[in-house]
């Protein structure tokens, strides 16, 4: 009997577990349902919603001592057993978070209630990921509460009178064009805007803290504050179970002076400029509310419920609609045409190298090519001798491939779909800490490189490669981090945050460049194809054209060219605050990107090497790095020509946050170029016989 019970009560589990466990939900993102309040109109009612899911359970196991101790383990709730007259009520609230101001004039984002705005009894700070933070997120609770499909009209949040201090701050965020963030199930608010002739609205995130503008006959120019909100949420219902799922969050901001009947009494005073008894609701703002010292302003909002037929799993569809994909497809058969010349280059020199060399060069040879050849050939007991500063090559070398380790994994989780909007900081979190893993491959590759160079002190370069290009990004960013905290903005860094990224730094990131360098040490150490000379042949005098800076300033063209319509839509979601998720795009360029750093080295490689010019080791590592500079040249074009940046602090945030990327971009590319230059050096010197 006791085995047939305890078997019993494992199929329970089972199917409990089974039953519940039907979809799979990244974290932070899984869906939530809101039932409409409901009243319960007898006691049998409570215990069907109750014990609806035991029934389930019951008519896959009818047992009755089964029946028995589920129910003696599951009692019935509260709502239940305090039932008087046989009605109880089950509503569900829908509660609205505030996020930070935010401004494209300044790019400094303020908390909510750096302002005066109503605050709730006690502000509750939301647990953030270490992305968010970093991204100056500050998301609180609000004194804003719904019910679910509840339509509520002239809700009267609070009564504020301004100072000259709080009318000036309001003044001053009108100015710099702020807009206020919230949050609902995880949704940001927007606002809709008409586009002319197409009848999908585009969005907003967020609204504006108010606006300027005149009254007519006048030339005085007056602030505005929207202090009532129209919100508008969207639910998706299922039929079945008349629950809902929230798939749209908007709003249409309005300033409005209102005015009220008699004294001001918290709670109990009625509106005449919007009554909802009288069917009175505001529509416009022809009455605005101006921003004054000793002003009083009444803030109020309503809510209105809207079904639609966008299900929950497409609810971000829209926020991430993209109406301009033909410019994407533009931008990859612009860029696919600068690959497939440059593969015809590499492919007719890989043809007139290897396959002519390794036939022993057939007698249909013209002498002109054997001359040609014979360039590269003449300089084959100097080719891999070590260049000058070796050990920041092998450092340089060994941060490339961990920016490319990074990029890689992240592009491949980011096409995949886990790095969604929805998880906001997500993809700033996983770049952090997938750098800070990659430092194995940074140790491993800066030691092996070190080796061939015949060096030994392996703890030193592992030291510089853990330490010269986090440094170097480290007093940037401290630099503009402490601009932010003068201007007391909530994008700079707290101490807490600012602890927890030293300790990835130093209690992750160094050990493993350590661990990665000692095991890429002990392996054997790469031995060149051919040998190399004592003496140093003497370089013949170069053409204008093989000049080093200017080969090295041509280089960086093609690959900047391969990328430069992408790297606007970057800018523009980064600078001015709008969604970027087309990560299917930006995977197809960055292969492209990959081939032509790699395809213009080798060419300009083998035309180095024709010439009896040795030292090709910097100049295949700044050929194709050279990009940076003309993505770092773009930004400030983009800086002048789409940005309204007026603030001295935040100009010159951007531009530090510009030069940031430029030189990760650098390390990233470069590194390309240059283990594609190793490979084909080593490739042609080895299938050749040299006398």
């Amino acid at each position: 009997m006791d085995a047939r019970r305890r078997s019993a009560l494992i199929s329970t589990f089972l199917f409990l577990l089974i039953h519940g466990g039907h979809c799979f939900y990244l974290p932070g993102v899984a869906p939530q349902d809101f039932e409409k309040t409901q009243n319960l109109a007898s006691d049998g009612a409570c215990y069907a919603l109750h014990f609806r899911n035991l029934h389930a359970v019951l008519v896959h196991f009818p047992s009755t001592e089964l029946e028995a101790s589920l129910i003696l383990k599951f009692p019935l709730p509260v709502e239940c057993t305090g039932l008087l007259h046989g009605v109880a009520v089950l509503g569900d609230l829908l509660t609205v978070k505030v996020n930070k101001l935010t401004s494209i004039k300044t790019q400094l984002p303020y908390t909510y209630y750096s302002l005066p705005y109503c605050r709730p009894d006690t502000i509750v700070d939301s647990a953030e990921n270490l992305g968010e933070v970093l991204r100056g997120d500050r998301i609180e609770n609000s004194p804003y509460v719904f019910k679910m499909r509840e339509p509520q009209m002239c809700q009267i949040l609070c009564r504020k009178t301004l100072d000259a201090k709080a009318s000036k701050e309001f003044k001053e965020k009108i100015d710099d064009e702020y807009r206020v963030n919230m949050i609902l199930d995880n949704l940001p608010l927007v606002m809709p805007i008409k586009r002319g002739d197409q009848d999908a609205p585009i969005y907003q995130l967020g609204y504006y803290v108010g606006l300027k503008g005149q009254y007519a006959g006048t030339k005085d120019e007056k602030y505005f504050i929207h202090n009532h909100l129209a919100f508008t949420v969207k639910y998706h219902r299922d039929e079945l179970t008349e629950t809902s799922r929230i798939v749209g969050f908007e709003v249409k901001p309005y300033s409005v002076k209102h005015e009220y009947e008699g004294e001001w009494n918290e709670g109990n005073t009625r509106l005449t400029s919007c009554d909802p008894h009288a069917r009175r609701l505001v529509t416009s703002s022809n009455n605005p509310q101006e921003v004054e010292d000793k002003q009083e302003i009444i803030f109020t909002y309503d809510v209105q419920f809207e079904e639609s037929e966008v299900k929950w799993a497409s609810r971000w569809d829209a926020y991430l609609l993209m109406s301009d994909d033909q410019i994407h497809w533009f931008s990859i058969v612009n860029s696919l045409m600068i690959v497939l010349f440059l593969s015809g280059m590499v492919a007719m020199i890989m043809l007139r190298t290897l396959y002519r060399d390794i036939s022993k060069y057939n007698e249909l040879e013209t002498m002109e090519e054997a001359q040609e050849e014979t360039g590269w050939k003449l300089v084959h007991g100097d080719v891999f001798r070590p260049p000058t500063k070796s050990d920041l090559l092998c450092v340089y070398a060994g941060t490339g491939v961990q920016c490319f380790g990074m990029v890689v994994v992240t592009m491949m989780f980011a096409v995949l779909g886990f790095l969604s909007p929805s998880n906001r900081g997500g993809l700033m979190t996983a770049m952090l800490f997938l750098w800070v893993f990659m430092g194995l491959f940074a140790g491993y590759a800066s030691a092996r490189l070190y080796k061939m160079f015949k060096g030994t002190d392996w703890k030193r370069i592992a030291l510089r490669t853990a330490f010269m290009f986090p440094g170097i990004i480290a007093v940037i960013f401290f630099f503009l981090n402490a601009l932010i905290w003068g201007e007391k903005s909530s994008g700079a860094v707290p101490f807490g945050t600012m602890f927890a990224l030293i300790f990835l730094w130093f209690g992750i990131s160094v050990p493993l460049v350590f661990v990665g360098s000692y095991v890429g040490f002990r392996k054997q150490a790469i031995e060149d194809p051919v040998k190399t000379n004592k003496i140093p042949r003497q370089i013949p005098e170069q053409a204008w054209y093989m000049n080093p800076i200017f080969s090295i300033l041509i280089g960086g063209i093609l690959p900047f060219g391969a990328v430069f319509i992408e790297l606007f839509f970057i800018l523009t979601s980064i600078w001015l605050h709008q969604f970027y998720y087309i990560f299917g795009f930006l995977f197809i360029v960055f292969i492209i990107l990959l081939v032509t750093c790699a395809e213009i080295t080798i060419v300009l490689c083998y035309f180095q090497l024709c010439s009896e010019d040795y030292l090709w080791w910097w100049r295949s590592y700044l050929t194709s790095g050279s990009s940076a500079l003309y993505l770092f040249l773009y930004a400030a074009f983009y800086f002048f020509t789409k940005l309204e940046i007026t603030k001295p602090v935040s100009g010159i945030l951007y531009f530090g946050y510009m030069l940031i990327a430029s030189y990760a971009f650098f390390v990233l590319t470069g590194t390309i170029g240059f283990y594609a230059c190793f490979w084909f050096t080593r490739l042609i010197y080895s299938s050749v016989k040299i006398d």
